[in-house]
């Protein structure tokens, strides 16, 4: 490794500490120029605004923290007091928290801003974690076709209203069960017709005394 290509990963390493701690407290507006064709001293000017003085000197120190955090030197600081413009001074990077008005005023952006270095905000955080699909949703519902929708024919089907109405046809139109027969017992209707059975001819007295004489005779 060439001493050019670390000298690049340093700053770049610089630049994107300084970046998260901008983030980190909510900086609004985060810019970043590239300067090492304007001025030997840094090779990077950053400007960021905040909208109040608490919040430009939470930013500052937010930076701060970044940058040492990041292995790089404690950086110096001025304007703390006031809060209104904080410069935080990263040694290969210089860092301008302005408030709104302030940052309006002097505009800062055309005097270091020939060349804007583009950012992926968030690049290097750990995206979140989405949940993970259960295995109904994971794998989608395939539904057979029946012979009529593979023929191309368009299934209707009913509504619940025509499926009670059909039920009641079906109901309307079965034959009513029979009874049961009610059966006789010991002579005894159970409230069918009593068929009256005629009992056999009597043979009396007189009559077998007839028979005799007539054959006497």
């Amino acid at each position: 490794m060439t001493t050019e290509t670390a000298a690049k990963k340093d700053i770049q390493k610089l630049q994107r500490a300084i970046v998260d701690g901008l983030e980190d407290v909510k900086a609004q507006d985060i810019q970043v120029f590239n300067t090492e064709h304007l001025s030997p001293l840094f090779e990077r000017v950053m400007i960021a605004s905040g909208t109040s003085n608490r919040q430009t000197k939470a930013l500052a120190a937010s930076v701060r923290d970044a940058v040492r955090g990041a292995g790089f030197a404690k950086p110096r600081m001025e304007g703390e007091d006031n809060g209104e413009w904080i410069i935080v001074d990263c040694g290969q990077a210089v860092v301008h928290i302005m408030q709104p008005n302030i940052r309006q005023y002097y505009h800062l952006e055309d005097l270091w801003g020939e060349k804007p270095v583009r950012l992926k905000f968030g690049a290097d955080k750990p995206a979140a974690k989405t949940p993970a699909k259960t295995s109904a949703e994971a794998k989608p519902t395939t539904l057979k076709r029946s012979s009529a929708a593979k023929k191309g024919v368009t299934e209707v089907f009913p509504s619940k209203a025509q499926e009670k109405k059909a039920a009641a046809k079906k109901a309307a139109a079965k034959p009513a069960a029979k009874a049961p027969a009610k059966k006789v017992v010991a002579g005894k209707s159970t409230g069918v017709t009593k068929a009256v059975a005629k009992a056999p001819a009597k043979t009396s007295a007189k009559a077998s005394a007839k028979k005799t004489a007539a054959r006497k005779a």
